[in-house]
């Protein structure tokens, strides 16, 4: 039997898991909704000895910026990989930075933005022979411009010129399984719409849909945003989808926000 093994049972990779039971795959995981201890030590070596696949949600502290998959499980996961096991890393684009609106797919250069760490990490999983999915903003059941409109929480800010690229997250485990059905080789693997656009575009899409005035536009200023949503702000690109879709054979069942944000209505 197919048994994946999974740090971080958390938003996507719960899903993953689901798509995989429903194939008939054992599923072990770590994280609150996970059947082990990351700190079970024997357990989680001895499950990852016998598991077929490995995948890693977790993404680095924020105190110590490390990423504490690798420095716990590093040595093990490194033998899985090189005796030609499928191991995963779920990244993020935000290791290309900004790139001023431009396009960046996987020949871009990483470690230039704000999220050190997570290039750091990106880095770490690349050398050890993992595939490395990098994620956009991503949104699904629950967790959508939606939900944030309904909540009274969508903001609109003045930003000309800015856009981000997201991603839903059915797509996000459709392209997982296309690299495990496809045993794709291992490298970075984009996985993204195919229409990036600013946030107050997918705000306004959402307010539509529910029959609501968008909020206000705001200057970044008036916004008093916190530290980490400033961040996100300042940087602006475009993310391309090309390789997964040329080596997985990834299409996703939502190229832009709108099938999406549909999907979810």
């Amino acid at each position: 039997m197919p048994h994946l093994f999974i740090f971080g049972l958390g938003y996507t990779a719960s899903r993953i898991a689901d798509a995989l039971k429903a194939r008939g795959w054992q599923v072990d995981a770590t994280g609150s909704a996970g059947n082990m201890d990351f700190g079970d030590f024997d357990r989680v070596r001895m499950a990852l000895d016998h598991s077929s696949h490995i995948l890693s949600s977790v993404p680095p502290e924020d105190v110590t910026g490390g990423d504490d998959v690798l420095m716990t499980y590093g040595h093990t996961l490194k033998a899985a990989a090189q005796g030609g096991r499928w191991v995963g890393y779920l990244s993020s684009t935000g290791v290309y930075g900004d790139q001023k609106g431009a396009w960046v797919d996987e020949s871009a250069p990483t470690g230039i933005g704000r999220r050190t760490a997570r290039s750091d990490a990106d880095a770490a999983w690349m050398e050890l022979g993992a595939r490395v999915f990098r994620l956009p903003g991503i949104y699904g059941p629950g967790r959508s411009a939606l939900d944030r409109v309904r909540e009274g929480k969508a903001r609109r800010i003045d930003m000309p010129g800015q856009v981000f690229s997201r991603v839903h997250v059915d797509d996000i485990v459709s392209g997982v399984l296309a690299a495990i059905d496809t045993d794709a080789p291992s490298g970075a693997y984009n996985l993204a719409d195919d229409l990036p656009a600013s946030g107050n575009a997918v705000t306004e899409e959402a307010c539509r849909m529910l029959g609501l005035e968008p909020p206000p536009l705001e200057t970044l200023e008036e916004a008093n945003l916190s530290p980490m949503a400033r961040g996100f702000y300042s940087e602006n690109r475009r993310v391309a989808n090309g390789k997964a879709k040329r080596l997985l054979g990834w299409k996703p069942a939502y190229p832009t926000f709108r099938q999406g944000l549909a999907n979810l209505v």
